[in-house]
């Protein structure tokens, strides 16, 4: 019996560490899932990100990355919820607050669209694409002198303007700028 009983916990040991061996890590799964983010598989990419926050939920990147990866399928709430945790835990996260904003906007939430952008502009003030979210934002609010303003600054600091969101700015306001 005493030999039976070693012999469990040899082949328990011995599994343990087989499966010690074979489990990846949290940073081997954000990897894994910036990976399929970048390849466009969005599913593996959240699956890889959800592994990684339930090794380490103190991961910022996992939050946001799996927040685009759910934004992309169309999943905003998810997303939003993502985002959210994301910037709870780095409040200076302007990407983070891009994100959100974005899908803010995709759901039709514009104002808070626009506090997001704002955020991440604060945060940077040379966010490009914050920026361009903003001035789409305002354009659809139909506040044209803002969506301008924001065409300005992203001039003045070097940034690229889709030229055809230029001619809807220009066809909206009924500006020639």
């Amino acid at each position: 019996m005493k030999r039976y009983s070693l012999v469990l916990v040899l082949t328990g040991i011995l599994l343990l560490s087989i499966s010690s061996a074979l489990a990846q890590t949290a940073g081997e799964y954000l990897k894994n899932g910036n990976d399929s983010l970048k390849q466009g598989d969005y599913t593996q990419a959240v699956y890889d990100y959800t592994k990684a926050i339930d090794i380490n939920p103190n991961i910022a990147m996992a939050y946001d990355n799996r927040g685009v990866a759910y934004a992309q399928q169309g999943f905003l709430t998810p997303a939003i919820a993502d985002f959210t945790m994301a910037i709870a835990d780095n409040l200076n996260d302007a990407e983070a607050y891009n994100n959100r904003g974005h899908a803010y906007a995709a759901q039709g939430n514009l104002s808070q669209a626009i506090i997001d952008y704002s955020k991440a502009i604060r945060i940077n003030a040379i966010y490009v694409r914050a920026y361009n979210n903003r001035a789409l934002a305002y354009l659809k609010l139909e506040a044209y002198d803002k969506a301008w303003a924001d065409v300005h600054k992203v001039e003045k600091i070097g940034g690229i303007i889709d030229p055809n969101f230029i001619e809807a700015l220009k066809k909206a306001s009924g500006r020639i700028q």
